[in-house]
């Protein structure tokens, strides 16, 4: 009796001595805390191609002239759009295009002549002209400065800038004389004093005025 009694305590204990090394290699749970699945991520929305802009990046005033250099868009057409500048004959020349006039067009001209010439290949041609840089657009510096010539007006140039961009003054230029020619559309000519001398000095500062295209300033 007193054997199996010892045979019972001693697989009592080997049984709870199993159950705590169990129990001491189970990873470690925290109470009440699940944690919460992840959202699935939404995939990306699929990028749209661009439509053409209703809105023009220029308006109807400029004229297009020899040597400027223009931005040729035809949506969704990236073999025909290009930048190239107006040849000295005034024309460009594009693929399927071919050659078309450019001096003397606005950019909305310009625009309508090239996609005429698109309809017998493209259905509804939308294309954009825009002047990237203008080299046309020029003034002349005649008599006593330093690099007579002629000068692009590449930006807005009054006759002191002008003055300045010739090298100034030879020693005997007469500069209360100087004066500048403007050709009106009719072919009129109109004569613009500017005395430097009073200009430098802050009197009739509007005889400074800004510079139009095919201006010559005359220096005596």
């Amino acid at each position: 009796m007193k054997s199996r009694t010892v045979h019972t305590i001693a697989l009592g204990s080997l049984i709870v001595a199993l159950y705590g090394t169990l129990w001491a290699q189970a990873p470690a749970v925290a109470p009440d805390k699940a944690t919460p699945a992840a959202a699935p991520a939404m995939p990306a929305p699929a990028a749209q191609p661009a439509a053409p802009s209703a809105t023009k990046p220029h308006d109807d005033s400029f004229v297009i002239g020899n040597d400027d250099r223009l931005t040729i868009n035809v949506w969704n057409e990236p073999e025909i759009s290009r930048s190239l500048p107006v040849r000295s004959d005034g024309r460009i020349s594009l693929p399927l295009v071919g050659e078309v006039q450019a001096a003397g067009r606005t950019p909305l001209q310009l625009e309508q002549d090239i996609a005429d010439k698109l309809q017998a290949y493209i259905t509804k041609p939308v294309v954009t002209v825009i002047v990237e840089q203008i080299n046309s657009e020029k003034f002349n510096i005649l008599g006593q400065v330093a690099k007579p010539g002629t000068y692009q007006l590449t930006s807005p140039t009054t006759v002191l800038d002008a003055i300045a961009a010739a090298g100034g003054f030879r020693d005997f230029a007469k500069q209360k004389g100087i004066y500048i020619l403007r050709h009106g559309p009719n072919g009129s000519e109109t004569r613009i004093p500017f005395n430097y001398k009073e200009v430098i000095k802050g009197k009739n500062s509007g005889q400074n005025i800004t510079l139009q295209p095919n201006d010559t300033i005359v220096v005596p």
